[in-house]
Protein backbone atom coordinates (compact mmCIF):
# COMPACT_ATOMS: atom_id res chain seq x y z
CA UNK A 1 0.00 0.00 0.00
CA UNK A 2 1.41 3.60 -0.81
CA UNK A 3 1.81 5.84 2.09
CA UNK A 4 -0.85 7.45 3.19
CA UNK A 5 -3.25 5.47 1.97
CA UNK A 6 -5.86 3.99 4.44
CA UNK A 7 -6.39 0.54 4.11
CA UNK A 8 -9.26 -1.10 2.60
CA UNK A 9 -12.67 -2.59 4.23
CA UNK A 10 -11.14 -6.10 2.69
CA UNK A 11 -7.52 -5.67 4.27
CA UNK A 12 -8.71 -4.44 7.97
CA UNK A 13 -11.51 -6.66 8.37
CA UNK A 14 -9.00 -9.87 6.99
CA UNK A 15 -6.13 -8.27 9.47
CA UNK A 16 -9.05 -8.93 12.52
CA UNK A 17 -9.90 -12.13 11.73
CA UNK A 18 -6.09 -12.92 11.72
CA UNK A 19 -5.93 -11.45 14.74
CA UNK A 20 -8.91 -13.53 16.26
CA UNK A 21 -6.95 -16.65 14.96
CA UNK A 22 -4.24 -15.96 16.52
CA UNK A 23 -6.26 -14.78 19.56
CA UNK A 24 -4.13 -11.67 19.56
CA UNK A 25 -6.61 -8.87 21.44
CA UNK A 26 -3.74 -6.33 21.46
CA UNK A 27 -3.88 -6.72 17.44
CA UNK A 28 -7.63 -7.14 17.47
CA UNK A 29 -8.15 -3.68 19.28
CA UNK A 30 -5.70 -1.74 16.97
CA UNK A 31 -8.20 -2.22 14.20
CA UNK A 32 -10.98 -0.77 15.95
CA UNK A 33 -11.36 2.84 16.54
CA UNK A 34 -11.49 3.60 20.14
CA UNK A 35 -14.59 4.50 21.44
CA UNK A 36 -16.45 2.16 18.65
CA UNK A 37 -19.39 -0.45 19.63
CA UNK A 38 -19.25 -4.32 18.85
CA UNK A 39 -22.65 -5.63 18.74
CA UNK A 40 -22.94 -9.49 19.68
CA UNK A 41 -26.98 -9.22 19.18
CA UNK A 42 -28.63 -11.86 22.15
CA UNK A 43 -25.03 -12.20 23.88
CA UNK A 44 -23.03 -8.37 24.22
CA UNK A 45 -22.52 -4.81 23.34
CA UNK A 46 -18.64 -4.67 24.10
CA UNK A 47 -17.01 -0.28 24.12
CA UNK A 48 -14.00 -0.77 22.53
CA UNK A 49 -11.20 -0.84 24.43
CA UNK A 50 -12.19 -1.62 27.58
CA UNK A 51 -15.36 -4.06 27.80
CA UNK A 52 -14.10 -5.51 24.58
CA UNK A 53 -10.53 -6.23 25.75
CA UNK A 54 -12.41 -8.29 28.47
CA UNK A 55 -14.34 -9.92 26.82
CA UNK A 56 -12.09 -11.46 24.49
CA UNK A 57 -9.23 -12.12 27.02
CA UNK A 58 -12.36 -13.75 29.27
CA UNK A 59 -13.20 -15.87 26.16
CA UNK A 60 -9.51 -16.78 25.45
CA UNK A 61 -9.19 -17.85 28.83
CA UNK A 62 -12.46 -20.02 29.16
CA UNK A 63 -11.86 -21.69 25.34
CA UNK A 64 -7.91 -22.18 26.03
CA UNK A 65 -8.26 -23.93 22.07
CA UNK A 66 -10.83 -21.31 20.81
CA UNK A 67 -10.28 -21.05 16.67
CA UNK A 68 -12.47 -19.18 14.88
CA UNK A 69 -11.83 -19.51 10.72
CA UNK A 70 -13.31 -17.12 7.83
CA UNK A 71 -15.50 -19.14 5.67
CA UNK A 72 -16.58 -16.27 3.86
CA UNK A 73 -15.98 -12.65 3.15
CA UNK A 74 -17.26 -10.26 1.26
CA UNK A 75 -16.57 -6.28 0.97
CA UNK A 76 -17.63 -3.34 -0.80
CA UNK A 77 -16.85 0.20 0.31
CA UNK A 78 -16.73 1.09 4.26
CA UNK A 79 -18.86 -2.71 4.57
CA UNK A 80 -17.08 -6.25 5.39
CA UNK A 81 -19.51 -9.11 6.02
CA UNK A 82 -17.27 -11.93 7.25
CA UNK A 83 -19.02 -15.62 7.76
CA UNK A 84 -17.01 -17.37 10.19
CA UNK A 85 -16.74 -21.06 12.11
CA UNK A 86 -15.81 -20.99 15.76
CA UNK A 87 -14.46 -24.35 17.97
CA UNK A 88 -13.91 -24.97 21.37
CA UNK A 89 -13.58 -26.45 24.73
CA UNK A 90 -14.79 -24.71 27.61
CA UNK A 91 -12.29 -26.12 30.19
CA UNK A 92 -9.86 -23.26 30.93
CA UNK A 93 -10.07 -20.95 34.02
CA UNK A 94 -12.46 -18.56 35.11
CA UNK A 95 -16.09 -18.37 33.84
CA UNK A 96 -17.62 -16.48 30.39
CA UNK A 97 -21.12 -15.50 30.62
CA UNK A 98 -21.26 -16.25 34.35
CA UNK A 99 -20.85 -19.81 33.55
CA UNK A 100 -18.08 -22.21 35.16
CA UNK A 101 -16.04 -24.47 32.34
CA UNK A 102 -18.07 -27.42 32.00
CA UNK A 103 -15.61 -29.37 29.44
CA UNK A 104 -18.20 -29.11 26.43
CA UNK A 105 -17.33 -28.28 23.14
CA UNK A 106 -18.68 -25.87 21.00
CA UNK A 107 -19.26 -25.47 17.44
CA UNK A 108 -21.25 -22.47 16.38
CA UNK A 109 -21.57 -20.66 12.63
CA UNK A 110 -21.78 -16.75 12.38
CA UNK A 111 -21.70 -13.50 10.78
CA UNK A 112 -19.94 -10.22 11.43
CA UNK A 113 -21.44 -7.01 9.52
CA UNK A 114 -18.28 -4.42 10.07
CA UNK A 115 -18.65 -0.95 9.45
CA UNK A 116 -14.81 0.66 8.27
CA UNK A 117 -13.58 4.45 7.61
CA UNK A 118 -10.38 5.72 7.65
CA UNK A 119 -8.87 2.02 8.00
CA UNK A 120 -10.75 1.12 11.35
CA UNK A 121 -13.76 -0.48 12.58
CA UNK A 122 -15.90 1.93 13.81
CA UNK A 123 -18.79 -0.65 14.28
CA UNK A 124 -20.04 -4.53 14.28
CA UNK A 125 -23.19 -6.20 13.86
CA UNK A 126 -22.24 -9.80 14.95
CA UNK A 127 -25.27 -12.74 14.85
CA UNK A 128 -24.97 -16.33 16.12
CA UNK A 129 -27.20 -18.63 17.20
CA UNK A 130 -26.85 -17.50 20.93
CA UNK A 131 -29.21 -20.68 22.28
CA UNK A 132 -27.18 -22.90 20.80
CA UNK A 133 -24.51 -21.84 22.42
CA UNK A 134 -26.27 -22.20 25.57
CA UNK A 135 -27.21 -25.82 24.66
CA UNK A 136 -23.82 -26.48 23.67
CA UNK A 137 -22.64 -25.19 27.09
CA UNK A 138 -25.21 -26.96 28.91
CA UNK A 139 -26.81 -24.05 30.23
CA UNK A 140 -30.07 -24.60 28.41
CA UNK A 141 -32.10 -28.36 27.45
CA UNK A 142 -30.90 -29.60 24.08
CA UNK A 143 -33.39 -28.77 21.48
CA UNK A 144 -36.72 -31.01 21.55
CA UNK A 145 -35.67 -32.55 24.73
CA UNK A 146 -37.25 -33.22 27.83
CA UNK A 147 -35.88 -30.51 29.63
CA UNK A 148 -36.68 -28.59 27.20
CA UNK A 149 -40.22 -29.10 27.00
CA UNK A 150 -40.58 -28.45 30.83
CA UNK A 151 -39.01 -25.22 30.48
CA UNK A 152 -41.24 -24.48 27.39
CA UNK A 153 -44.05 -26.00 29.66
CA UNK A 154 -43.19 -23.38 32.97
CA UNK A 155 -42.51 -20.46 30.90
CA UNK A 156 -45.98 -21.05 29.39
CA UNK A 157 -47.73 -21.68 32.81
CA UNK A 158 -46.11 -18.17 33.91
CA UNK A 159 -47.41 -16.63 30.69
CA UNK A 160 -51.19 -18.23 31.97
CA UNK A 161 -50.54 -16.94 35.95
CA UNK A 162 -49.46 -13.60 34.56
CA UNK A 163 -52.44 -13.16 32.22
CA UNK A 164 -54.95 -14.53 34.58
CA UNK A 165 -53.53 -11.91 37.20
CA UNK A 166 -54.36 -9.40 34.80
CA UNK A 167 -57.58 -9.99 33.63
CA UNK A 168 -58.49 -10.87 37.78
CA UNK A 169 -56.77 -6.96 38.47
CA UNK A 170 -58.80 -5.38 35.39
CA UNK A 171 -62.13 -7.05 36.74
CA UNK A 172 -61.82 -5.46 40.10
CA UNK A 173 -61.03 -2.26 38.72
CA UNK A 174 -63.80 -2.00 36.30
Amino acid sequence: MSPGKKASAKQVAEAYFDAIRNRDVDAMEACWKPGSTDTFYGMAELRVPGPFREYFQGLFRAFPDFEMRVVDMVAYGEKAAVRWRATGTFSGPGKFEGLTATGASIQLEGLDLLTIRDGLICENHAYTNAAEMGRQLGAMPPAGSVGERAMLGAVNARTAAVGLARRLAEKRSA
